[in-house]
């Protein structure tokens, strides 16, 4: 809808009254209608409900029901999420097509006539995620020879008999031909000839023209016994063709990644591309969904301020954007405008602090709230060398959250907490490894970090006072080791290294048993060097990942490690070479693992592209399988070697075996279990028992010959990019690991958002005058909840989704269902007085929710019994399933 979006606010009213006639009489078809077309492979589950959402309120505005979509209409995207299909259920959507999947397995498809399935998405929601997907025969091109637009070098029909060059006879032959090849492979006397290409119709005489003979004269041949009717239809139409033919369908309940397009070229290398922007995206989420609820529990309604943020976001999701597939320039305007609209929503946050920070009956200066977002490189220009600022971090979750704060300084400073008293802080040395970022510009040398409790939807605000650095030295003590074995304690975890850096035991002390690990560390695989002229030939670039050998070289052979112990945390900091090192670290009464690394500038002196991973081997029985989650949500096994829907042939040993990682990837056996938590979207595979990889970085000297026309060669400030990230590990036994995994993986997404402050005023002055805590809830909610939007709509009324984001049988107590009071949520605004039970994507009231009913090859019908009674409820209380999100219009009185 975007591009649609901005042509349509160009347009007159006579023009717009005209497409909407179109949309009415059935001649115009909106399908999917998300912003964009969205990536399935790397994007997060919010985020894609979100863009969905944003274009399905500019249909629903401007068209009514006519313009309600029916179906997802994914072409393009390289590999196919589960999760999708199930979200596109919840929807409405009637059905799904797309047009990439693997060469093997279309081969057996089309020989099978399967080609179109029931694609059952949810291991947990039974029928209400079931979509009817079928697959496209040629992407979404035209047959051979039938593409009339100035790109293509077909002959165009040639129907007038009085010129030598008269062909139609011919060219009708090819098409009836043409459509019967195809009709081979699918079960039904109907099908699909898509007619176009990207770019195309840009002169949509030529294709028409040619079209209308093409369907005269096709059609004129059913007087000689042809059967092929051509006609001019829409992708919904044809949906309901299918499923009024009484036709059972085939079944499938796992993805469709990786998918290869070659023998050797695999769509999996984007699964990591462009990792910066991956994390600026999830990032730039994070903003928005705090800017939503500071807009809503501020009641400002300022939600069009935000709008560039909710624009750009939506943009971000296309599968050539947060993929990495686009060209550099291309990627920089995304970030751009990704930061714009950090800059609409910083301007909300301040309007939304101005009455929630002062206390009732005062009306102080509100000082200016803002972020600093190279937080990540200790980097915070504005507050250097002040003697005074506050920092206020606000938590976008149900649950209060404990958080480790990290600010980086030029002077020490006195903390004091929401309720005045005097923090006690760890200050440490800024590591060299972030001072020598390119482009970092702070002085800081130091990192004042402490840890604190933030209330559920709500906030703390914490003072900061320099003084001496004499006064500071008095309160903390931080002990140092170099190149020596140490250990890492805490009242849940031990982790031993040895005096050569490598990592060696993990051990949970509640649950009294050990991980081992042989090797844990970076390593790099060399980037296939092809020209691209044969699939033995393809290189590695921004879509594939090809690895020229599959054993990957450790980044450095030696290692330095020094451990450090403060009050508040331990670490192992461990510098690999000029390029490459981590900080493992253990928080006071953590239940995981931080490992924080950075990566870059990856050397190419050697004309060699690279593709660093970071691997973790332990002594896990795994059997060959792994999990690994779709778009941050449910999990998938997965098995080395192995593809569940056809007897695999293996090509490529290590990228055939590269998945999506959104969120997370564990490995177990019958008693332990290791979950990997990650920040960003990022390949990863267990190439051996035991072991997990994760690619985290790549600098490729190939093109890949796909489109993106350029190497994946990332730089900034003159340099190779370098990349700063973290990874969260939890060690559990399997039957425990959700009650951890789950709640984490929310709060790394919906993470505590800080803005900073410089009042001129003390500290006395300022507590009379301002909130320095507040919390939207007063009761205490469900730990297995989770507040997935909340967003004004107008004074009174605001679209509100709520999910229980556990599986069945993951957990023994919060795998249940979980009941939920709305009413709580609106305490702090008031009294609810009408709720709407809306689709997913908020454009239809449930009730009114009639998908198409299918029937499988196994006598099974896709009806799903209606949960919602009626459109209008009065009764706030809410019961969730697992995994099931549910989307409501709330009016208060």
């Amino acid at each position: 809808m975007a591009f649609f979006w901005r042509w349509w606010l160009q347009q007159t009213e006579d023009m717009k009254n005209t497409v909407k006639q179109l949309v009415n009489s059935g001649h115009l078809e909106f399908i999917s209608g998300g912003w964009c077309m969205n990536d399935e492979g790397v994007t997060h589950y919010s985020s894609i409900i979100d863009q969905h959402s944003l274009g399905a309120e500019f249909l629903r505005d401007e068209f009514g029901e006519c313009g309600r979509p029916k179906l997802g209409w994914q072409i393009d995207p390289f590999g196919h999420s589960r999760e999708v299909a199930s979200l596109f259920a919840q929807m409405g959507f009637d059905g799904l097509f797309f047009g990439r999947v693997d060469f093997q397995d279309y081969a057996i498809r089309n020989m099978t006539k399967t080609m179109e399935m029931i694609w059952k998405g949810s291991a947990n929601l039974g029928e209400q995620s079931w979509l009817f997907t079928g697959i496209l025969p040629r992407v979404y091109t035209a047959p051979a020879s039938f593409c009339f637009d100035y790109r293509c070098r077909d002959e165009p029909i040639k129907d007038d008999p009085r010129l030598h060059d008269y062909d139609v006879d011919q060219r009708v032959q090819a098409f009836i031909d043409a459509a019967h090849i195809q009709a081979r492979s699918f079960t039904t006397n109907h099908i699909m000839m898509t007619m176009g290409s990207d770019f195309h119709y840009e002169n949509a005489n030529e294709w028409f023209k040619n079209l209308e003979k093409l369907i005269k004269h096709v059609n004129a041949k059913q007087a000689n016994g042809s059967d092929v009717n051509l006609l001019y239809s829409t992708p919904t139409c044809y949906l309901y063709a299918l499923n009024n033919a009484n036709q059972t369908w085939t079944t499938k309940t796992d993805d469709f990644f990786p998918i290869s397009y070659s023998m050797h070229g695999l769509w999996n290398g984007y699964f990591t591309s462009r990792p910066a922007l991956k994390r600026y995206e999830r990032h730039s989420n994070n903003i928005l969904q705090v800017t939503k609820q500071l807009n809503a529990f501020s009641n400002i309604t300022l939600r069009q301020a935000f709008f560039p943020l909710n624009e750009a976001m939506g943009v971000a999701q296309h599968h050539d954007a947060v993929s990495g597939t686009e060209k550099q320039h291309v990627a920089d305007d995304y970030a751009l405008r990704l930061s714009d609209g950090i800059d609409s929503a910083i301007y909300v946050i301040n309007q939304a602090y101005k009455k929630l920070l002062p206390k009732e009956n005062r009306s102080p200066v509100v000082p200016n709230q803002f972020l600093c977002q190279l937080s990540n490189i200790s980097e915070c220009l504005p507050i250097e060398g002040q003697d005074i600022f506050t920092l206020t971090i606000w938590n976008p979750t149900i649950q209060p959250v404990q958080h480790i704060v990290h600010v980086p300084v030029t002077k020490y400073y006195t903390i004091r907490s929401p309720t005045g008293e005097i923090i006690f802080a760890d200050v440490h040395q800024i590591s060299q490894a972030i001072k020598n970022i390119p482009g970092r510009t702070s002085s800081a040398q130091l990192e004042i970090s402490f840890q604190t409790s933030i209330p559920a939807l709500g906030f703390n605000t914490y003072y900061f006072q320099a003084i001496s650095e004499i006064d500071i030295e008095k309160k903390s003590s931080i002990e140092r080791t170099y190149n020596e074995a140490c250990i890492l304690q805490n009242q849940n975890l031990r982790i031993e290294f040895d005096d050569q850096g490598n990592l060696k035991n993990i051990t949970n002390r509640r649950k009294n048993f050990t991980v081992s690990f042989s090797a844990q560390g970076f390593y790099w695989y060399t980037s296939f060097p092809g020209n691209n002229s044969g699939p033995e030939f393809q290189a590695s670039g921004a879509y594939f990942f090809r690895p020229l050998t599959p054993t990957p070289l450790p980044v450095s052979n030696t290692r330095n490690i020094t451990c450090t112990y403060s009050n508040i945390s331990q670490r192992a900091s461990i510098v690999y070479n000029e390029w490459a090192s981590q900080e493992i670290r253990l928080y006071d009464g953590a239940n995981n693992v931080e490992m924080e690394w950075i990566v870059g500038p990856i050397p190419i002196d050697d004309n060699l592209g690279k593709e660093i991973i970071m691997r973790y081997d332990t002594d896990i029985q795994t059997n060959g399988l792994f999990y690994t989650d779709a778009n941050g949500r449910e999990m998938i096994e997965r098995k080395r070697d192995y593809r569940p829907s056809w007897n695999y042939t293996v090509y490529e040993s290590v990228s055939g075996n590269y998945y999506p990682i959104p969120s997370r990837v564990w490995i177990k056996d019958n008693q332990r279990q290791m979950t990997i938590l990650t920040d960003r979207s990022e390949g990863g595979s267990s190439m051996h028992d035991g072991s997990v990889e994760l690619m985290i970085h790549r600098r490729t000297l190939y093109d890949d010959s796909q489109g993106v026309g350029e190497p994946m060669n990332e730089t900034a400030y003159g340099k190779g990019l370098v990349i700063c990230g973290k990874h969260f590990l939890i060690i559990e036994p399997p039957e425990n690991s959700a009650l951890y995994h789950r709640r984490t993986a929310q709060q790394l997404y919906m993470s505590p958002i800080s803005t900073y402050a410089l009042p001129t005023v003390s500290y006395t002055d300022y507590s009379n005058n301002f909130r320095q805590t507040w919390s939207a809830l007063t009761e205490e909610m469900p730990y297995n909840v989770h507040l997935l939007t909340l967003d004004q709509l107008t004074v009174k009324v605001f679209l509100i989704r709520i999910e229980h984001y556990f599986e069945l049988h993951e957990d023994d107590t919060f795998s249940k269902p979980v009941q939920v009071d709305l009413q709580f949520f609106f305490d702090s605004l008031g009294k609810i007085m009408d709720l709407t039970e809306l689709t997913l994507s908020a454009n239809l009231p449930l009730n009114d929710m009639n998908r198409l009913i299918w029937r499988t090859a196994n006598d099974e019908s896709s009806y799903s019994k209606p949960t919602h009674s009626n459109a209008s409820l009065t009764n706030t209380i809410v019961t969730l399933n697992p995994m099931q999100i549910k989307t409501f219009q709330v009016t208060l009185e």
